[in-house]
C-alpha cells in the first residue's frame, strides 16, 4: 500500500463511518474511547497493512474526524482500533466475517468494511406512493420466507428467494411488504463466561441458541450479509435489486428498525433518513425505543410512511404518513371472534377506527404471538422448545382451541377451526383501517402453539409451502376477500364515516343494527352487530357508486335472525359471503349470488359472519316479454 499523507487542515464534519472522494478519505467515527485508529487490510489480509492514528485535537466531543490522503486500492477493506482493540466500523455499509447465517465462529471474527461501495443503477426507480386506505400490508421474514425446501427457490432465506415470490406476494393482492429486520445484527446469542481469578478471561461463549428476530442493537447502516446469495456476498446490490423489483411490481417495502434506546435520537434519526434515501424504502417500522416524536416531526421523511406504537403529540401535518401500530385491533377483535361478553361497543370503534391525519394498521396475527391457525387450535402457549419452562412468551393470546388443544383430524372440529379463520379474516378485511396479514396466515401456517419463537430458525418459524395445497380453502378465501375489498371503496374510505345522511341520498353513509333494523344493542350479553354501508359514498375509480352492503355479525353460539334495511326499490339483497357455508367456502364468486326470496330476514348460523350486497335488480328481457303479451291479451 502507497504512502499516506494526513490532511489536517481539511479535517471538517462528514457523515459518520468513512468518505472516499479521489484519493481522500474522509472518517468520522463516535468513540468515547482515549485513543483511535483506521486500520486498513489489502487484498484480504487478516493483519492490517497500515495503521492511521487519529488526533485528539481533531476530536470533537466524542466523534473521531481524520482526512487522508493516498492511493487505496480496490479490494481494501477497514476496521478500527479503539483503545487498542480491533472494533468494526458502527457506520459501516457492509461488512465482511459474518457471511454465513449461525456460525458461532462468527463471534471470533473481526469484522471489517470494504473501503469502496458499489456502484447502483436505479433505473429511474419510482415509488409507488399507495396511500394507507388503499393499502395491504404482507409481514415476513427474509430467512423464514424461503428456508423451508418446499419454497422451490434459489438461494434460500435471501434476498434473492424473496424476489422469486413477489409475483405470488403481488398475485395474493399485496400492496406492500413488511420485512422484520435487515440490518445488520448478531444472531448468535452468547454469554460471558464466568470470570476464574487462576485462569485467563475467556471471551463471549455462544449458547447454542439464535436471535432469529433480530431483535436487536445492531449495525444499522449495512443490509445483513447472510441474507445475501452465493459464495460472493453482495448485500448491497441484492437489497437494492429486491426493492427495485418491488417497486417494479406496484408495491412498497417497509422495513422494521429495532433500537435498544442505547443509541442517540440524532443517530436513530440519521439512521432513519439513510434507509430511506439510500435504499428507497417506503416506509420505516420503528421498535424498541425510537425516538417517535423527532421522526415523526423530520421533513425530510413527510412523505415516508412511518409505523410507531403511538404518534401522540406529534403534528401529522398536510400529508397523512404517520401510522399507529400496536396490539388494539387483534386484542379486541379476538375477544369479539371467540364471544367474549362486552364486545360490540370495540366492534363498532374497530371496524370503523379510520383517523382523518393519520393511519391504523390492524392485523389478527403478527410475529409475537399466536399465528391465526394457532389462535383457533391452542387455548395455552407452547413454548417449551424454546428452552425457558415456558415461561416466556405472552399469557394472554385470547385465543380457542375450539374444543381440543392442538392439531385434530375430526371433521367437526376442523369445520369449526376453518370457519373462525373466515371470520378472522372477515374482521380483518372489512375494517376501514389499513390491513396487515402475517405471512402464511393465507395458509393457514402453524408454529405448533408457540408464541414466541425468537429463537427458533427451524420449521417453527419457515413457512412451508405445501400448505397451500392442503390449506387451499383458506388461501382462496383470503385472496378472494382482499380482491373484494379492493373492489368496494365502502370498506377503505378514504376520511372517516360521518354516520350521517350529508349527501342526502336517503341512508347514512355507515349506520349501525341489531338483530332488528336501526336499534344497535350494546347489553353485555350481546354479540351481534349489523353495518350497513351506502353505496353512494364510496366512488370506485370509474366514478361509478359502489353498492349497498350489510354485514351481519353473529358471534353468539345460537343463531339468530336478523331483520334486513330497505334498498332503494330498483335493488335486492343477495349473498356475497357468509362464512357458515362451508360447501362454497363461505363466498360466492361476482355474478353468481344468489338473489334472497325473502328481503326482509336473514338467519346468521351460531359464530358466522354474513355479507349480503344491494345489487341493482334488473327484469329478464323473457320477463319483459311476458309481461307484453299479457298486456295485448
Amino acid at each position: 500500500m502507497e504512502q499516506y499523507r494526513v490532511l489536517t487542515k481539511e479535517n471538517r464534519r462528514y457523515p459518520v463511518g468513512i468518505t472516499v472522494m479521489d484519493k481522500k478519505l474522509h472518517v468520522s467515527v463516535i468513540s468515547s474511547a482515549e485513543t483511535c485508529s483506521l486500520v486498513l487490510f489489502e487484498n484480504g489480509n487478516e493483519e492490517p497493512d497500515i495503521k492511521i492514528p487519529m488526533a485528539p485535537k481533531d476530536r470533537e466531543g466524542d466523534v473521531w474526524n481524520l482526512t487522508v490522503e493516498g492511493k487505496w486500492p480496490r479490494g481494501t477493506m477497514y476496521c478500527f482500533e479503539i483503545d487498542g482493540c480491533l472494533r468494526p466500523d458502527p457506520c459501516g455499509r457492509q461488512f465482511t466475517g459474518w457471511e454465513k447465517w449461525g456460525d458461532p465462529e462468527n463471534i471470533k471474527h473481526v469484522m471489517k468494511s470494504p473501503l469502496y461501495g458499489e456502484n447502483f443503477d436505479w433505473e429511474g426507480d419510482e415509488a409507488p406512493d399507495i396511500p394507507f386506505h388503499e393499502s395491504i400490508i404482507y409481514r415476513c421474514h427474509v430467512r423464514g420466507m424461503t428456508c423451508h425446501s418446499s419454497s422451490k427457490v434459489r438461494g434460500k432465506g435471501t434476498f434473492r428467494a424473496l424476489m422469486e415470490k413477489l409475483p405470488y406476494i403481488k398475485g395474493l393482492g399485496a400492496t406492500a411488504i413488511e420485512l422484520m429486520p435487515v440490518n445488520e445484527f448478531q444472531e448468535v446469542l452468547v454469554q460471558e463466561s464466568e470470570w476464574n481469578p487462576r485462569a485467563p478471561k475467556k471471551g463471549p461463549e455462544p449458547t447454542g441458541r439464535l436471535n432469529y428476530w433480530g431483535y436487536t442493537g445492531g449495525y444499522y447502516y449495512a443490509p445483513k450479509t447472510s441474507y445475501s446469495s452465493g459464495q460472493r456476498k453482495r448485500p448491497v446490490y441484492e437489497l437494492k435489486t429486491l426493492v427495485k423489483e418491488i417497486h417494479k411490481a406496484g408495491m412498497e417495502l417497509i422495513i422494521e428498525l429495532y433500537f435498544s434506546g442505547e443509541e442517540s435520537p440524532a443517530s436513530i434519526l440519521d439512521i432513519v433518513r439513510f434507509w430511506v434515501q439510500e435504499y428507497h424504502v417506503d416506509g420505516i417500522h420503528l421498535v424498541g425505543h425510537g425516538p417517535a416524536d423527532l421522526i415523526g416531526r423530520d421533513p425530510y421523511l413527510s412523505r415516508t410512511k412511518l409505523f410507531a406504537t403511538t404518534w401522540q403529540g406529534v403534528e401529522a401535518g398536510n400529508r397523512k404518513h404517520l401510522a399507529e401500530y400496536h396490539d388494539g385491533f387483534l386484542t379486541d377483535m379476538r375477544r369479539v371472534l371467540k364471544g367474549d361478553e362486552d364486545q360490540i361497543r370495540p366492534l363498532m370503534m374497530r371496524v370503523s377506527q379510520n383517523p382523518d391525519k393519520y393511519g391504523v394498521i390492524n392485523y389478527m396475527a403478527n410475529t409475537n404471538g399466536f399465528t391465526m391457525m394457532d389462535m383457533v387450535s391452542y387455548d395455552r402457549k407452547h413454548n417449551e422448545a424454546n428452552g425457558e419452562d415456558n415461561r416466556d412468551g405472552s399469557d394472554y393470546n385470547y385465543s380457542w382451541n375450539c374444543g381440543l388443544e392442538g392439531p385434530s383430524k375430526r371433521k367437526k372440529l376442523t369445520a369449526i377451526r376453518r370457519k373462525q379463520i373466515r371470520n378472522a379474516m372477515v374482521l380483518l378485511f372489512l375494517s376501514q383501517a389499513t390491513p396487515l396479514l402475517l405471512a402464511g396466515d393465507e395458509f393457514g401456517n402453524s408454529k405448533s402453539g408457540n408464541n414466541n419463537a425468537y429463537c427458533q430458525d427451524n420449521e417453527i418459524s419457515w413457512l412451508n409451502w405445501n400448505q397451500r395445497k392442503t390449506n387451499a380453502d383458506i388461501y382462496e378465501f383470503a385472496k378472494y376477500l382482499i380482491g373484494f375489498r379492493k373492489a368496494h371503496p365502502v370498506f377503505h374510505m378514504e376520511k372517516k364515516a360521518l354516520n350521517m345522511d350529508y349527501m342526502a341520498c336517503g341512508h347514512p353513509d355507515v349506520s349501525f343494527h341489531g338483530v332488528k333494523v336501526w336499534r344497535p344493542e350494546y347489553e353485555n350479553f350481546r354479540r351481534q352487530l349489523g353495518i350497513l354501508y351506502c353505496g353512494d359514498y364510496g366512488k370506485k375509480s370509474d366514478g361509478s357508486s359502489d353498492d349497498y352492503f350489510f354485514v351481519m355479525y353473529n358471534m353468539h353460539w345460537e343463531n339468530h335472525e336478523f331483520g334486513l334495511p330497505r334498498l332503494p326499490k330498483d335493488r335486492r339483497w343477495h349473498v356475497v359471503i357468509d362464512t357458515s357455508l362451508g360447501g362454497v367456502n363461505g363466498h360466492y364468486e361476482t355474478g353468481q349470488e344468489p338473489c334472497l326470496e325473502d328481503q326482509k330476514t336473514y338467519m346468521v348460523k351460531e359464530r358466522s359472519i354474513a355479507v349480503l350486497t344491494g345489487k341493482k335488480y334488473e327484469v329478464s328481457k323473457k320477463k319483459n316479454k311476458e309481461a307484453a303479451r299479457d298486456e295485448k291479451i
